[in-house]
């Protein structure tokens, strides 16, 4: 019996490479937002005022085609990968030690590097429960999938309902209590519930600070900050809504690819037809969001980020849609330098993505450039493309010399307690 190791760079799967450069490559479109603007303009855009002009039409044109769909990419090409591992037969040893890994860089990530937006902790989390699905059958995985999604919209229904109809029933009884009537016990659980989340629609000036500091104070000082924010996301957010929307993509990408979806073995006809439909269902529900935050002056209930019902609809479909597109050029030979590209920066996903983070410390944190809340929203996209070209060249020149990106390998040498050979053949 041969001890496990990882996969030669000559058996990966290069359309599942290319789709992951995409999606990493995508993921920054959203991301870059969170890291040179305050987080509540990522989905707000009266936030720094890009209500009109070209500052507008940059908002519009990422809500409309990207924001959610690279990340629900990015998390079924996660799926797929517990998926080959399992069928490799490596075993529930290298898959823990693995995730265990992964959960560290994660939270190196999120609290050393500043990143509060981190999405390999919920990645490590997530592919821990996971396993235990590695062998279900692809009708399972869907099925599984489809509960955990509707889950999620009875959630964002939830929030949904509760930001329209709680501020005006907890106004009702501030202006009671304010007029010296007494009040229920109930009623002043829901006054009292609801100035807890008031915050996340008008911040006190506490909060604005600590998000000043993030960026602008001694890296001590937005390192307190940072990690008060982001304790408040695994405490609050990450067990209702984060981990969970990562496992419902997650499972949908274990699926597509036992049923050969993700590894090019659909005739050129489902890809077609699932690149058909899946724009034309996702740009459809993209379109009505973005005309209902338009025509509601951005409420807060469409802008939250967590209250639209029909998100995960609306991003899995133009998530489809862009893998159909992939399969598609990768079968007819398209593109064929591009997708050489990307596949490089998807073979170096991880060290692709603590690199963004890393960029994110040094043009926007006062310890590098300092140009955070500086840019306009259009102004961002020069940095995405900036970024873009580096990770893309960078990918290319080192995985002409080494079989490995250099966390890739590091990642292998701890999960296999061995040292990778690292020299290109």
């Amino acid at each position: 019996m041969t001890d496990p190791a990882p996969a030669a760079p000559t058996e990966r799967i290069e359309a599942i490479d290319t789709i992951r450069g995409v999606a990493l490559l995508g993921i920054l479109i959203i991301n870059i937002l969170a890291f040179g603007l305050p987080f509540r303009a990522v989905f707000d855009p009266t936030v720094d005022g890009s209500t009109t002009g070209i500052d507008f039409a940059a908002y519009f044109t990422m809500g409309f085609v990207f924001e959610g769909a690279m990340r629900a990419l990015f998390s079924m090409l996660f799926g797929t990968g517990i998926a080959m591992l399992a069928a490799s037969g490596k075993g529930a040893g290298v898959h823990y030690r693995r995730q265990l890994l992964l959960l560290g860089f994660g939270l190196i990530d999120a609290f050393v590097l500043l990143w509060a937006g981190d999405i390999l902790v919920p990645y490590a989390l997530a592919g821990m429960v996971l396993y235990f699905a590695r062998n279900w059958r692809p009708r399972t995985l869907f099925f599984a999938a489809g509960i955990v999604f509707v889950y999620l919209v009875l959630c964002y229904g939830s929030f949904y309902a509760m930001l329209t109809i709680v501020p005006e029933q907890a106004n009702a009884v501030q202006v009671r209590l304010d007029a010296g009537e007494t009040v229920s016990v109930e009623d002043r659980a829901m006054l009292e519930g609801w100035r807890e989340l008031e915050v996340n629609v008008e911040p006190t000036p506490d909060l604005l600070e600590r998000e000043r500091l993030k960026f602008q104070g001694t890296y001590w000082q937005s390192l307190g900050a940072n990690a008060a924010e982001v304790i408040g996301l695994y405490v609050f957010a990450l067990p209702y809504f984060i981990i969970w929307d990562a496992i419902a993509c997650m499972l949908l990408g274990m699926a597509l690819y036992k049923v050969g979806f993700l590894t090019g073995q659909c005739s050129q006809r489902l890809y077609a037809t699932t690149a058909i439909v899946g724009f034309g269902v996702g740009l459809t529900v993209n379109g009505f969001e973005m005309a209902m935050k338009i025509a509601t002056d951005y409420a807060y209930e469409w802008v939250s980020g967590a209250s639209v019902p029909t998100n995960d609809l609306g991003r899995v479909c133009m998530a489809l849609g862009f893998v159909s597109l992939v399969m598609i050029a990768s079968a007819r030979g398209y593109f064929a330098r591009l997708r050489r590209w990307l596949a490089a920066v998807g073979r170096m996903a991880l060290s692709n993505y603590i690199l963004q983070s890393i960029f994110g410390l040094v043009i926007f944190h006062d310890m590098g450039f300092g140009l955070w809340n500086d840019l306009d929203r259009h102004q961002l996209y020069y940095v995405v493309f900036g970024q873009w070209a580096v990770m893309i060249a960078f990918s290319v020149w080192w995985l002409g010399r080494y079989r490995f990106g250099p966390l890739e390998w590091l990642w292998r040498t701890l999960t296999y307690g061995r040292r990778q050979p690292m020299a290109a053949r």
